[in-house]
């Protein structure tokens, strides 16, 4: 197991924050569940949930008992969820600093995206380091399709590896194409059923938390969003990209 510096190395009550997005079902939040039940004893953690119009994630995540109820907030977006972790963050910094303010001091802030498409990432101004999160029912092929949160996040996590007999996906060949994809970039395959692939998931939060409090760690930009279309409220097709810069 990685060891922790005693101390983290940034100002104030800065924790070190960590984005986890991916498709709708993907299990973001069973993840970061999983997290907090490996780390609660050994980092001071604290989350955010994001959903447009509701506040569900928030509300499993406390019914779990993964952490103390108050260090798990949520954040309703009422927008595509990409727009409050990417275009304008100010909902999710404004999150993140009252948990630090009010829990200080936290070593590390988990910040969920509401579910969304491939081209999902968060910006730099709101997370130091980013998980995307693909699952076997979504395919075998998902991940040979790219888009930044796959090429370019720091752990790409093929989620729910138990479910592939009874999807039809081979997942030796899943995460090969996810490596492809990535460049050398880590990717880990994961179900929180095999207590191996959770060991590694644990082992990878504890490293990067001790590279970003070194200092040793930048934030990658992911780069723009690709054109993508959603529904609109009168029930028209909306295809666009969102201009950002930080």
């Amino acid at each position: 197991m990685p060891e922790m510096p005693e101390k983290p190395d940034q100002p104030g009550n800065r924790s070190f924050r960590l984005g986890v997005a991916g498709p709708v079902g993907t299990g973001k939040s069973s993840l970061i569940a999983t997290v907090c039940r490996e780390l609660a004893s050994v980092l001071r953690l604290g989350v955010i949930t994001n959903d447009i119009y509701t506040d569900e994630d928030a509300r499993l995540l406390r019914s779990a008992g993964v952490l103390d109820p108050e260090r798990i907030r949520a954040v309703e977006t009422g927008a595509c969820p990409h727009t409050a972790i990417r275009d304008d963050v100010t909902p999710n910094l404004i999150a993140v600093e009252d948990l630090e303010r009010d829990f200080a001091p936290l070593d590390v802030v988990l910040v969920e995206s509401g579910g969304d498409n491939l081209t999902a990432t968060f910006s730099p101004a709101l997370v130091d380091a980013q998980i995307f999160v693909l699952d076997v029912a979504g395919g075998g092929d998902v991940a040979r399709k790219g888009g930044p949160g796959i090429a370019r996040a720091d752990l790409l996590v093929v989620n729910k590896t138990d479910l592939a007999p009874y999807v039809g996906v081979d997942v030796p060949r899943m995460v090969a194409d996810a490596q492809a994809a990535r460049g050398g970039k880590p990717v880990l395959a994961l179900s929180r059923t095999d207590a191996e692939s959770v060991a590694r998931l644990k082992d990878w939060v504890l490293s990067m938390t001790a590279v970003v409090r070194s200092g040793g760690h930048t934030p990658v930009d992911p780069g723009p969003m690709a054109p993508h279309s959603h529904v609109g409220d009168d029930g028209l097709l909306i295809t666009h990209t969102h201009a950002h810069s930080h």
